[in-house]
């Protein structure tokens, strides 16, 4: 006997067939699917260390100082940075500095028959901040920081050195107008490369800084003008004071690249000294293939008692390696200089090799009288996380300071 399924039977089949199938998907993909992270897990499983070690050789020779230094010292830089958690991250970060070979004047350990290598044992905090980012537009950074304003030359973090110059401050950076950057920062406290254990280690304040950056609209050219107020008041080091006023513009095209920076400054606040003082540079560069050739001209007035200042800044990276001029002469400095550069990446094992020169020409701004005269060359290799750069520096002086020779290795790791 045969026997036929009614067709509304096979209906009610298929339809149970697919559903107990759809439910067994469905089951077995909320067994497989772990439940929705919470936002504070989110933050947690985005953090990411921070790990950076370095170890240096510097050695130095001055005339008047009988021996040379010799310093062997590293740094271990630790901490971590969290994911975003109602839009705000928190950062931590420790220093620890040793030396490994003592003989130099690290400005506080009392080794005062050598040269000054500015690089004391320290441990300590280096940075802790909160990071706001809720409001449209604007980033909110409170805590001790990490603040470089434009070329380093006014405000910077003294990267040079093993401990860096960081800020407990209140900084606001707003872009809600196209093509403009406004940047305005409270300081309370200035955290030198001296360390904890310096009396110079760290500079109570009530300072202001101001820049403000805008884009110009130019076809074919990038360009940029900044307008800055940076007024500077330290309690602990009022010689330090003081408010300046300028502006810089910088505009490149086809490789060529022309800045040009103007700026007013006197005395503010704790400042002991009623002073005037100037500061103006022009600068011109063109880079090809790899080589950068670069002529400047820079200026910092004084007035015979006084110079133009610039306490916050990477001071390093200006008027020479050999740190000759950290402090403006009171006559005020010309420095007139001039380098060139070949940069290659990813030759053979390393992922890039520079070699530079750089020469400068120094003089008295209101005297004339010459200073002297330096020349350094430098060389910097990275592969992966590894980084070596080797420097060297001459400063032959006429008639200011003394003569000095400096030389450093140094290898750098970092995640």
């Amino acid at each position: 006997m045969t026997y036929s399924t009614p067709k509304s039977k096979l209906k009610s089949y298929a339809v149970l067939g697919s559903a107990l199938l759809l439910s067994g998907v469905a089951t077995a993909a909320a067994e497989e699917s772990p439940e929705p992270k919470s936002a504070l897990q989110e933050a947690i499983d985005s953090s990411k260390p921070i790990f950076n070690a370095r170890i240096r050789y510097e050695t130095v020779s001055q005339d008047g100082i009988a021996l040379d230094a010799d310093a062997v010292t590293y740094r271990l830089r630790a901490g971590f940075q969290t994911g975003s958690l109602w839009d705000t991250t928190a950062l931590i970060e420790f220093d620890h500095i040793r030396d490994l070979e003592d003989d130099f004047n690290s400005t506080i350990n009392g080794r005062t028959q050598f040269p000054v290598v500015a690089d004391p044992n320290a441990t300590e905090l280096n940075r802790i901040q909160l990071v706001n980012k809720s409001l449209p537009d604007t980033t909110i950074t409170l805590g001790r920081q990490r603040i470089k304003l434009d070329n380093d030359r006014f405000v910077g973090n003294v990267g040079w050195r093993q401990n860096e110059q960081t800020f407990d401050a209140v900084r606001v950076v707003n872009t809600s107008v196209d093509g403009l950057k406004l940047d305005v920062t409270y300081i309370d406290q200035v955290n030198r490369i001296f360390g904890d254990d310096s009396p110079m280690g760290r500079w109570d304040s009530e300072s202001f800084l101001i820049n403000a950056n805008y884009k110009l609209p130019i076809d074919g050219v990038k360009a940029n003008v900044t307008g800055f107020i940076y007024l500077l008041d330290f309690d602990s080091a009022p010689g330090a004071s003081s408010q300046t006023f300028g502006v810089n513009a910088a505009a490149s095209t086809s490789g060529f690249t022309l800045k040009g920076t103007y700026a007013a400054q006197s005395d503010y606040g704790a400042q002991p000294t009623d002073y005037s003082a100037d500061y103006y540079t022009v600068e011109g560069s063109y880079a090809n293939s790899g080589f950068v050739g670069k002529v400047g001209y820079e200026v910092l007035t004084g007035d015979g008692t006084i110079g133009f200042s610039t306490p916050l800044a990477t001071l390093h990276a200006f008027n020479g390696w050999a740190d000759v001029f950290l402090a403006t002469p009171a006559t005020g400095i010309e420095d007139l200089y001039g380098d060139i550069s070949y940069t290659k990446k990813s030759l053979g094992p390393l992922d890039l090799l520079k070699v530079g020169v750089v020469y400068h020409s120094y003089s008295s701004e209101s005297t004339s009288a010459d200073y002297g005269s330096e020349v350094g060359v430098v060389g910097v290799a990275k592969m992966k996380k590894f980084t070596v750069l080797t420097k060297y520096t001459n400063y032959d002086s006429d008639g200011f300071a003394t003569d000095r020779s400096k030389f450093w290795l140094q290898l750098d790791f970092a995640l």
